[in-house]
């Protein structure tokens, strides 16, 4: 009776400790609803739109329109052919279609160039080796222009390029030389606006502002000399100089620092050396073989 008494006890314990259980599991338990269903959902969906979006924006700005390194490639190809116009020029040109005053400035113009391409970010060798390249093609062609006068016997023309080439060389070597010190005295002196300027990653004191500059020259020299005899307008030199404002003037907002003076020059240079190349197509293969046919025909 006593054993029958134990059984009944310990199992009356074991059901109510096996119901406790079950309840702690039920509450425990969330519930399963409709809204919670549809939360995970909604809490997912912004951020999965969200990464979408970036993922396409990160696809953008890989494309081409937003590569530097397109730009600068087809930049760098334009000025290869600026340097092959050269020596193309060179060898089947006469020296008579040589600019002095161009010349000059391309010289100028490429040695900046040559050291702006080694320093930009990104980096652009294929653009500095182009450069370097047309400073030797153009010292060439300005040899061979001093060599046609002084057989004409123009030394007064000679002379005015010798002392051009000398003062410019000399103003090089001092802007070299005394930059840095020059530009240290400025930023110390703390002058609200100047030291700021000076200071700057892209300002008168860095390359990234003259590199600009002298491809001003270029276009200055093209826009004040727009009536330029076509027959004294090489093909080769200003289809190149056009294609390079037109790929520099997107590339210069890719690169670092981004140079606004870099991409107006080139427009401007685009404009200016289109407008020459215009003129000696429409001479050469528009209007002068019309001309040649009327007289034929009288």
């Amino acid at each position: 009776m006593m054993l029958s008494s134990v059984r009944l006890v310990s199992s009356a314990m074991q059901k109510t400790s096996s119901a406790h259980a079950i309840r702690t599991v039920l509450i425990q338990r969330p519930r399963t609803t409709l809204a919670n269903i549809t939360k995970p959902y909604v809490k997912k969906q912004p951020g999965q739109q969200q990464s979408r979006a970036l993922s396409g924006s990160a696809k953008e700005e890989e494309g081409w329109w937003h590569s530097a390194k397109f730009w600068g490639a087809c930049g760098a190809i334009a000025g290869w052919g600026m340097s092959g116009a050269a020596i193309y020029d060179a060898y089947t040109q006469s020296a008579e279609i040589i600019s002095p005053a161009m010349t000059g400035v391309l010289i100028v113009y490429s040695s900046l160039f040559a050291r702006w391409a080694f320093v930009v970010k990104p980096q652009n060798l294929l653009l500095c080796a182009c450069h370097v390249t047309n400073v030797a093609a153009q010292v060439n062609q300005l040899r061979r222009c001093v060599e046609l006068k002084s057989e004409q016997g123009k030394m007064d023309e000679v002379n005015n390029i010798y002392m051009s080439a000398g003062g410019t060389l000399a103003a090089g070597l001092g802007s070299v030389i005394l930059g840095p010190t020059i530009q240290s005295a400025i930023v110390s002196a703390n002058l609200p606006a100047v030291s700021a300027v000076a200071a700057a990653d892209a300002g008168p004191f860095t390359v990234h502002f003259w590199a600009p500059m002298s491809k001003w020259f270029i276009s200055g020299a093209s826009f004040l000399d727009l009536n330029r005899p076509t027959e004294k307008i090489s093909i080769a030199q200003y289809t190149a100089l056009t294609l390079t404002g037109f790929f520099f003037s997107r590339y210069a907002l890719l690169v670092t620092p981004i140079n606004y003076t870099l991409c107006s020059v080139n427009v401007a240079l685009f404009g200016s050396s289109a407008w020459h190349l215009g003129r000696k197509i429409n001479a050469d293969f528009i209007e002068g073989p019309k001309e040649e046919e009327k007289v034929e025909a009288q």
